[in-house]
């Protein structure tokens, strides 16, 4: 008979009277990947059993590993080994800028800067510094973190927990006495030698670890393993990943021919991150210092106008009525500080000073164009029937006003029910929206009436008026004398809108 007629024959038998049974073909294809198993070179499974060669190869990682291990678990900050892959890849010129732009520094170049001048400083070194990483510069910086990374993932490996497994009288960190693994059941190291493999075969995929290497040295000032110690490591760890010799045994392990180990590379950007943060402090602190300007302009303002700066004339829209709202993130009073200095305004200087002299050059005065005193007129009433509107605004915050009553009634709730929440932060936004209107409007008003009152004052000065005739004939009537008396309104009117001004730039 033929050859060719003889495999033809051979192959027509095997596939008549080979078996349909899905368990027989898996036992089949277990005992050919034991076949393969135990061609390799790498001799740690029989019959079931890891043994004890195994461990041993394990526990000199482990010895090698152990001080990064240990270093990788002293970390507390999660961030800290991105932020010292960024720094160990900036160039001298970039650490400087980095160090300028720090809270500290920015902070102790504002005690002999200007804030303008200071601000337009740092804002150029800071968009210099974010420019010199170009895309080619950020990618380096990432692939390195990609390489720690893996690096500290198979450090930290729970190598301790696998090899006591073998050795029950092991301890952790003493490598002193040399200990006496057994072979075991291979069952009870089947998932730790899945998350080993998920760990270990991402250290074959990096070419070259010295770059990493000299970036430990630069930053800890040491190596947190022997580089020529780490690469028998990777050598060997190759060796053994491309005979797939784990997988092979995870296969009989688990008893499924098909088994193989998944893992991913991560893969995080960090350079946004860090970038992120340099210009988020940077931007803050100039944000806080220019915040405190204002505060200590605001108070300077107040100490003038007020001679305090605790000014509050409201019962209900006040900073410590908000706080209930503020404690559970609702939003808070936004004006309380401008509508009570408002109110203050109003009834120390514009009800006093202002009625004085208005009354005056408003009832007495004969000007030689009605037309000219309009705007003062108009906007004084205006300040004055704002009384009304303040005091009203006021009440219905009250808890028993119109608005008090909903706020108090849906805030009990607020945390829980979405809603309540919802019908709350309208309220707060209406309530400061009206609080908004009424002092932009009494600025605006007393605005109005300081573009009068300087002419009106230069005009009285002259010794026949141009814009009132009858100047002579008001000093009589005048409980002050009226250039003091106007002087002094247009003052504080002038401090008061600078106030004013200061606070809604604040916001």
């Amino acid at each position: 008979m033929a050859k060719s007629e003889e495999t033809f024959f051979s192959k027509l038998f095997s596939s008549l009277f080979q078996s349909s049974d899905p368990e027989a073909k898996k036992k089949k294809k277990l005992r050919a990947i034991a076949k393969d198993l135990s061609k390799t070179k790498y001799h740690f499974y029989k019959n079931d059993e890891v043994l004890p060669q195994m461990a041993k190869l394990f526990y000199e990682i482990y010895k090698a590993v152990f001080p990064a291990q240990v270093m990788f678990n002293s970390i507390e900050n999660p961030n800290a080994l991105k932020y010292m892959v960024v720094n160990y890849a900036l160039s001298e010129q970039q650490h400087q800028i980095a160090e300028s732009l720090t809270k500290e520094s920015i902070q102790a170049k504002a005690q002999g800067v200007p804030i303008e001048q200071l601000t337009q400083a740092v804002q150029t070194q800071l968009g210099n510094f974010l420019s010199a990483f170009d895309a080619e510069h950020i990618s380096q910086i990432d692939l390195t973190y990609r390489n720690l990374l893996i690096f500290k993932s198979f450090c930290t490996y729970d190598f301790f927990f696998f090899l006591k497994k073998f050795d029950s009288t092991l301890r952790e960190g003493e490598f002193n006495s040399i200990p006496k693994f057994e072979k075991i059941n291979a069952e009870y190291i089947a998932e730790d030698l899945k998350d080993f493999v998920t760990v270990a075969k991402p250290v074959i995929e990096v070419a070259d670890w010295s770059s990493l290497m000299k970036l430990f040295k630069t930053a800890k000032g040491s190596e947190p393993i022997n580089p020529t110690v780490w690469n028998k490591i990777t050598v060997k760890l190759r060796s053994i990943i491309s005979t797939q010799t784990f997988d092979l045994m995870l296969k009989l392990i688990t008893k499924n021919p098909d088994y193989y180990t998944e893992y991913s590379l991560t893969e995080e950007p960090i350079v946004d991150a860090y970038l992120d943060k340099i210009k988020q402090e940077a931007e803050n602190t100039l944000t806080q210092l220019q915040t405190a300007q204002k505060n200590s302009q605001i108070d300077n303002y107040l100490n003038q106008i007020f001679g305090t700066t605790d000014v509050v004339r409201l019962r209900n829209y006040t900073d410590s009525a908000s706080a209930p709202f503020e404690r559970k993130n609702l939003g808070k009073f936004l004006y309380a500080g401008p509508i009570n200095y408002y109110k203050a305004f109003l009834l120390d200087y514009i009800k006093k000073d202002l009625r004085e002299f208005a009354d005056l050059v408003l009832i007495r005065g004969t000007w030689s164009n009605q037309s000219l005193s309009s705007p003062m007129s108009n906007a004084y009433n205006a300040l004055l029937e704002s009384t009304e509107k303040i005091n009203k605004f006021d009440e219905n915050i009250a808890e028993d006003g119109e608005i008090g009553i909903k706020l108090k009634t849906h805030l009990p709730r607020a945390e829980r029910d979405r809603d309540a929440r919802g019908i709350i932060s309208t309220l707060l936004n209406d309530i400061n929206e009206e609080a908004k209107t009424i002092c932009i409007d009494a600025t605006k008003n007393l605005v109005a009436i300081a573009k009068v009152l300087k002419p009106l004052m230069e005009d009285y000065a002259k010794p026949k008026g141009d814009l009132i005739i009858n100047w002579r004939e008001l000093d009589k009537f005048a409980d002050h004398p009226i250039k003091q008396l106007g002087t002094d309104v247009y003052k504080h009117i002038y401090l008061f809108v600078s106030l004013m001004q200061n606070c809604f730039t604040q916001k």
